[in-house]
């Protein structure tokens, strides 16, 4: 049977904006890797009553209710204390979670309040998982056919303890395994992407294929569901082949993290280096590839070149280009290129020049014009692209996806 989850976030700080409810995105994605539906979102304040309200409710809905949120010391943490009441469970001290309470303090060199000991106390006959991040207990339990599972608000504490705690206990929940693969897409949008391979999705049921929408991409999980992780694979392996074929230009890694790190893997087993000239994107390239750990061996460095000062007299651009073509230009994108891998002595070498608004400039440019350049061993491309009038951020963000992406294609030609 194919179960079903409802996510219910409690905290006032959300409803006011003051945070993002970030725990929901991670745990709807790590629940449809279990092959589990999310079927609703909720967000109640620290309000007993209607967070009693907001489960009975979910109980009705959904076989599986995951909470974040509210298990802390504090008099507004009453999550566990509406939780019991609502499905009829004693809230009962766990003696062993004292020792380990004590334990976390005594280790951080902090004192512990008393206070703290009402994260002792948990719904009876519950499986506590332990917080490797924070000082609040999750826990599971079932009640009537529906499985609660209570983890703590913060992102960085409930992404752990989703991992090492709920997640074993969600998977036990099935006898099946549920393998998936994730294909990442730069340049064709979610609904290009759908539309190629529509005939196809909406005859499979297993193993599915679903487009994501993503910021600047597009995501296609595949996933199969078996009685063995070799079972779910062999089901996977013509599905994923088959969607090569279809969208496989557009594919820059399966199972992968990001445009950067499949481009300094490429780099790597090519034993070849990199740099970059950079004006309007203002060092964004280098810092996403120097955020990939181990980046030094084949990111030699950049040039943030924002001025046609800083172009002619560090990246050697002729003021001749400058003056002629202005900075935003083929010919200063090419140059920009050039002189970064001269001046570096980098294999290949990426610049980009442009417009990220939220004026244009005084040769009539528009907002969103960018010009990137690619040297390499097989001399230089450039590439005119109209990001339109969109935010800043927007502009700069896909003028690296698009340099990183220009690279990828090259390293994937180069033998």
């Amino acid at each position: 049977m194919a179960h079903t989850a409802e996510l219910i976030a409690v905290g006032t700080e959300i409803l006011l904006g003051n945070i993002a409810n970030t725990d929901a995105q991670l745990l709807s994605e790590k629940l449809a890797e279990l092959g589990i539906d999310v079927l609703y979102h909720t967000v109640v304040g620290d309000n007993p009553k209607r967070l009693r309200a907001a489960l009975e409710l979910a109980r009705t809905r959904a076989d599986i209710i995951l909470t974040t949120g509210g298990l802390g010391p504090t008099y507004d943490d009453l999550t566990k204390e509406t939780i019991c009441e609502t499905f009829g469970r004693k809230n009962v001290r766990r003696p062993e979670l004292e020792d380990w309470l004590r334990g976390v303090f005594a280790n951080r060199g902090r004192t512990m309040t008393e206070n703290n000991l009402r994260q002792t106390y948990l719904p009876e006959g519950c499986t506590v998982f332990l917080n490797q991040n924070g000082t609040a207990p999750g826990c599971a339990f079932c009640e009537g056919g529906v499985h609660v599972l209570m983890l703590p608000g913060p992102p960085h504490e409930c992404a752990l303890m989703f991992e090492t705690g709920a997640a074993p206990y969600l998977r036990a929940l099935s006898h099946e395994v549920i393998v998936s693969h994730t294909l990442r897409i730069y340049g064709k949008g979610e609904s290009e992407v759908e539309s190629i391979l529509h005939d196809r999705i909406v005859k499979m049921t297993n193993p599915t294929v679903a487009p994501y929408a993503k910021p600047d991409e597009c995501m296609l999980r595949v996933t199969a569901k078996a009685e063995s992780a070799e079972a779910a694979e062999a089901l996977l392996a013509p599905v994923v082949d088959e969607v090569m074929d279809a969208v496989g230009e557009w594919v820059y890694g399966v199972d992968v993290d990001n445009l950067e790190s499949v481009c300094l893997a490429l780099l790597r087993e090519r034993g070849a280096t990199l740099s970059a000239a950079e004006s309007c994107t203002g060092g964004l390239i280098a810092k996403r590839i120097t955020d990939v750990p181990g980046a030094s061996a084949a990111f030699l460095g950049g040039v943030v070149s924002y001025t046609d000062g800083v172009k002619a007299e560090v990246l050697h651009v002729p003021q001749a280009l400058l003056d002629e073509f202005g900075a935003v230009s083929e010919p200063v994108a090419r140059a920009m290129a050039e002189g970064v891998r001269a001046v570096t002595g980098s294999d290949y070498a990426l610049s980009v020049t442009g417009l990220a608004g939220p004026d244009g400039d005084d040769r009539g440019n528009p907002v969103g014009l960018v010009y990137i350049g690619l040297a390499g061993p097989n001399g230089t491309t450039v590439r005119e692209c109209r990001f339109g009038r969109r935010t800043r951020e927007h502009i700069r963000q896909q003028a690296a996806n698009t340099a990183l992406d220009l690279l990828r294609r090259a390293l994937r030609q180069a033998t």
